[in-house]
């Protein structure tokens, strides 16, 4: 707050950089009484005339304007505002995003060779017979995390693009992320980069499951099926992915060692990756999508998240007829959920109300992630 410790205008040899915004549009909540350079950041040393909330909501705009994001921050006893140049878009080639997206690729073909009951270890040179597969995994991440991208580059908000997380699983990635930097303008704007994601990949991973329910299922060789040490994996289906197969009079489930075609396995991940990410806590989509929703009132629903995880994992295994995979996936998904719900989710500069069209939208998009709940996603029987 200003205590006249400074002036309440500008003192006369103080210029304001040419790069920078005009000292009158700060004077109202911010006098400015030295402006320094340190490196290719703006340094305004004054007097806060207002609480920092009201200040950063006032001037961020204005340094947005220029180019530069900006932070409030306490210096030798007094105020400063740190304007850094920011950029939104893509400088040079994205070397690492493009290396990951290759392993990816190399790491899904190899998994998805196993669900085409392909050994990859004998016949390493097969292993791109599982192409569909892969196309599915790499296209319902993709698509979901360019939704987000998208719709960050269309409220200036600058982010990467995608990186893809090669590891040796079920599906040979641990899905997709991108890295979101500066601050997010408002809350229509955390809640179209929270929402674009989880719809643009269901929407892909809609039309994946419709071709995937339309193809030949696969059927494991005799010599598997015989096999004393063999390892079968069953995947819980979620009533949208069921719902999809009664519309189109096609199967899901097979006797004799047959399954549904790999293609329809990378619906399934784009349905669980969907549920997942769609959880209300934290920086989680849902997190996101409920901050934007629900305001000062998203921790209080975020901290009921990870009882009810861990309610579930502990229902599935006292009363449920489970193996143990469900209970350990949603135990640890309950301690993921309880550090997010933690750390918070991110605050908008301006936190006004959404509108009735957003918040609607806000909870159809919740329904259709209960859509995609699968309370026993998938089973290793041995």
């Amino acid at each position: 707050m200003d205590d006249g410790t400074r002036p309440a205008a500008e003192p006369p040899w103080v210029t304001p950089p040419p790069d920078g915004p005009p000292l009158e549009r700060l004077r109202p909540v911010f006098a400015v009484y030295e402006v320094t350079r340190e490196d290719d950041r703006l340094i305004y040393y004054g007097v806060a005339r207002a609480d920092g909330t009201t200040v950063l909501e006032e001037l961020w705009p204005v340094f947005r304007e220029c180019g530069y994001e900006l932070e409030l921050e306490q210096r030798a006893g007094g105020h400063a505002l740190v304007a850094e140049p920011s950029s939104v878009g893509i400088d040079g080639v994205p070397w690492t995003n493009l290396l990951l997206f290759v392993l990816t690729v190399l790491s899904t073909l190899f998994a998805g060779s196993m669900w085409y009951h392909i050994d990859p270890f004998t016949n390493p040179t097969e292993i791109w017979r599982a192409w569909p597969f892969t196309a599915a995994i790499i296209g319902v991440l993709g698509v979901h995390e360019m939704g987000h991208y998208v719709m960050s580059r269309y409220h200036q908000v600058d982010a990467s693009l995608p990186y893809f997380i090669p590891v040796p699983t079920l599906i040979g990635t641990m899905g997709a992320v991108i890295k979101m930097n500066g601050r997010m303008p408002d809350r229509r704007a955390l809640f179209d980069i929270g929402v674009a994601g989880p719809l643009a990949g269901l929407v892909a991973t809609v039309a994946i499951a419709i071709v995937g329910l339309h193809l030949p299922p696969v059927q494991a060789p005799q010599s598997v099926i015989d096999h004393p040490d063999a390892v079968q994996i069953q995947l819980g289906y979620p009533p949208l992915l069921e719902l999809l197969a009664l519309a189109f009079d096609q199967q899901l489930y097979y006797e004799g060692g047959a399954h549904v075609n790999p293609v329809v396995v990378g619906a399934w991940v784009g349905l669980f990756v969907t549920f997942l990410n769609l959880i209300p806590v934290g920086q989680l989509d849902g997190g996101h999508i409920l901050r934007a929703m629900a305001g000062e009132y998203q921790p209080l629903i975020a901290a009921l998240v990870p009882g009810a995880l861990f309610g579930l994992a502990a229902y599935l295994y006292t009363v449920g007829d489970a193996g143990i995979n469900a209970v350990v996936i949603w135990a640890i998904w309950g301690v993921f959920t309880a550090v997010l719900a933690t750390a918070g989710p991110v605050r908008p500069v301006r936190d006004e109300s959404l509108g009735p069209g957003r918040f609607l939208l806000g909870i159809l998009t919740f329904a259709l992630g209960v859509l995609c709940f699968a309370p026993v996603p998938v089973e290793v029987v041995v």
